[in-house]
Formats: structure tokens, C-alpha cells, sequence
């Protein structure tokens, strides 16, 4: 299938899978005799790949990384272990953002500058 069709399929644009190419995460296509690229079913398959490994958080560089071959440093298992652990320390960020927000709606707080000269302020200084 040519490009236009393959991005579709995959649900990204003609221009991402054409960068996806400049990295080595999708294979360059053969050919027909006029130049247009043709992806197989398998090149989409690994662009559905590609995008699923983004939603669960993972760069692109990371995905190059888990996708290589001949990895020595624990592949899939190890990154997907740091990316928890990536994931889980983003949730605690976000859970104490939620309590001082909570906090500080809890103190009336009405603008910064008077809320922050009350003792009751929950913001930090």
C-alpha cells in the first residue's frame, strides 16, 4: 500500500511515518518503478506498534532502544520497569499538586498575594 494509505491505517500522518523512516523505527519501503513507496502490512503493524509504545509514555529514542535486537540491558522487562517507575513518581508529583490545590481552595484563598500573607496559606513561600 502506498504511504498516504499505510499513515492512515496506523493512525499517524505521512509526514510522521516518513520521520519514523529518518530514525530507523520503520524500515525505508520498496518502490514502484514510478518512486512511490510501498509499505506492507507488516510496516503498518509496526507503525501501530510504535504508536502504542507512545501512549504507554515512551519516547521515541526508547522505543529505538526496545526494538533493537541484540539489547544487553534487559529490554522490554527493564524498560518498561523504568517507565513505571517514571510513571508512578509523575503520580505522586501530580497527588501532592492535588492535595496543596485542595489546601489551599480549603483556606479561601482568593489571590496570591493576600493568601500568602494569611497563616493558613497551604503555598509554599
Amino acid at each position: 500500500m502506498r504511504a498516504g494509505r499505510a499513515a492512515a491505517e496506523a493512525g499517524i500522518g505521512r509526514e510522521t511515518l516518513r520521520y519514523y523512516e529518518r530514525r530507523g523505527l520503520v524500515d525505508a519501503p520498496d518502490r514502484t518503478l514510478g518512486g512511490h513507496r510501498v509499505y506492507t502490512p507488516e510496516a503498518v503493524a509496526r507503525l501501530r506498534l510504535i504508536k502504542s509504545a507512545q501512549r504507554l509514555g515512551f519516547t521515541l529514542d526508547e522505543i529505538a532502544g526496545l526494538t533493537e535486537p541484540r539489547r544487553r540491558d534487559g529490554g522490554l522487562q527493564a524498560g518498561a520497569r523504568a517507565k513505571l517507575a517514571q510513571v508512578e513518581e509523575r503520580i505522586a508529583d501530580l497527588q501532592s499538586t492535588a492535595d496543596l490545590l485542595r489546601r489551599a481552595l480549603a483556606a479561601g484563598c482568593d489571590d496570591l498575594d493576600t493568601c500568602h500573607e494569611t497563616p493558613d496559606c497551604p503555598l509554599p513561600a
